[in-house]
């Protein structure tokens, strides 16, 4: 029995450590992200070279990037544009957006 402590305690984490990343609702992301269509397109291919892709994006990057924006820790460039739109996301909100666009191809 004592075996078998240590693997069930790793494999337990790695569950919850999933479960972390998995967050997000895409099919929720889809609904929220209508505003973020006019600079990023409505499939996250961006409309102009300007902006950037957010397709296929990777889903932790999304959402610091957007967290970053959130709290004006992330600034230059197209920044205080972006300060404003996440400006009244909640937590949910970039979790869920992050899923969406992460999801993309």
């Amino acid at each position: 029995m004592k075996n078998l402590v240590l693997p069930i305690i790793a494999i337990t984490a790695l569950l919850s450590a999933n479960t972390v990343f998995a967050a997000g609702d895409p099919v929720a992301g889809k609904q929220k992200a209508a505003l973020c269509a006019t600079c990023h397109g409505a499939n996250g291919i961006a409309i102009a070279p300007m902006y950037p892709n957010l397709a296929g994006q990777n889903e932790a990057y999304l959402i610091s990037a957007l967290q970053a924006y959130r709290s004006k820790e992330r600034n230059g460039g197209m920044a205080a544009i972006m300060q404003m739109q996440a400006a009244n996301l909640s937590d949910a909100d970039i979790d869920d957006l992050a899923a969406y666009f992460s999801s993309l191809k």
